[in-house]
């Protein structure tokens, strides 16, 4: 295993565990409403919260299982295929919400996404 990717892996593990912060167990903070660029007022509304916090679920278990496949399964493939899901749904952000979104999501999963490509984990 190649210990620049298994750092940038987890950096990309860590930077959705703070999403998940956000979204989860921050929902209506000055410094989500900062992130997404929303009013507190507007997170507080029910189905905003709601929303938030499941989304918010979804991103912390990307978390986990990149982390597993990096530690636990050692697994090149699962690797990539997570990196390149997060990608994916980083450039749909980009194109139905903030174009941004790409490299602020995106950006650091795919610089990991190629070299875990070029070099393996």
């Amino acid at each position: 295993m190649h210990i620049i990717n298994a750092v940038l892996g987890t950096a990309v593990a860590l930077e959705f565990f703070f999403i998940f912060y956000l979204e989860t167990i921050a929902t209506t903070s000055q410094r989500t409403a900062k992130v997404f660029n929303m009013s507190v007022e507007e997170l507080k509304r029910p189905s905003v919260t709601t929303l938030f916090k499941n989304q918010g679920v979804y991103n912390g278990l990307l978390g986990i299982l990149l982390l597993l496949a990096i530690f636990v399964f050692h697994s090149q493939a699962a690797v990539l295929l997570l990196l390149g899901y997060i990608v994916l749904v980083a450039a749909y952000g980009a194109i139905t919400s903030n174009p941004s979104i790409l490299l602020k999501q995106g950006g650091l999963a795919i610089v990991t996404f190629i070299l875990v490509a070029i070099f393996g984990i």
